[in-house]
């Protein structure tokens, strides 16, 4: 098996999965809303191939893998007054971004201080 045999399936299966279901997911209504999730989607591929020449026709072994990697990230919301994106899962990063800024006023004026 050569390696563009076995790489070309793979890729195939992987990009019929890239469809909008993957990334917008089914629409929920409730409450007089539509809301739509949303996600982030990455896909990579990887493989090698390697002739020996043990025998005479030269053969072609070839390996590799694949995989995929979905987060959500938030929901568009959608009413008879408006439509907007609403983010999720940024309160560990708005957190870190606080604890961030204390460390560094702290250690910027202990060395002003010295």
């Amino acid at each position: 098996m050569t390696l563009r045999e076995f790489i070309e399936p793979l890729a195939e299966r992987l990009g019929e999965s890239a469809t909008v279901k993957t990334v917008y997911g089914e629409p929920v209504e409730a409450g007089g809303k539509t809301i739509i999730p949303v996600a982030r989607v990455a896909y990579g591929l990887g493989g090698g191939s390697e002739v020996r020449k043990e025998k005479e026709d030269n053969e072609e072994e070839a390996g590799g893998g694949g995989g995929i990697r979905v987060n959500p990230i938030g929901v568009i919301e959608v009413t008879n007054e408006r439509t907007r994106f609403i983010r999720i899962g940024l309160g560990p990063k708005i957190a870190a971004a606080v604890l961030t800024g204390v460390f560094a006023g702290y250690w910027i004026r202990k060395r002003r201080e010295a």
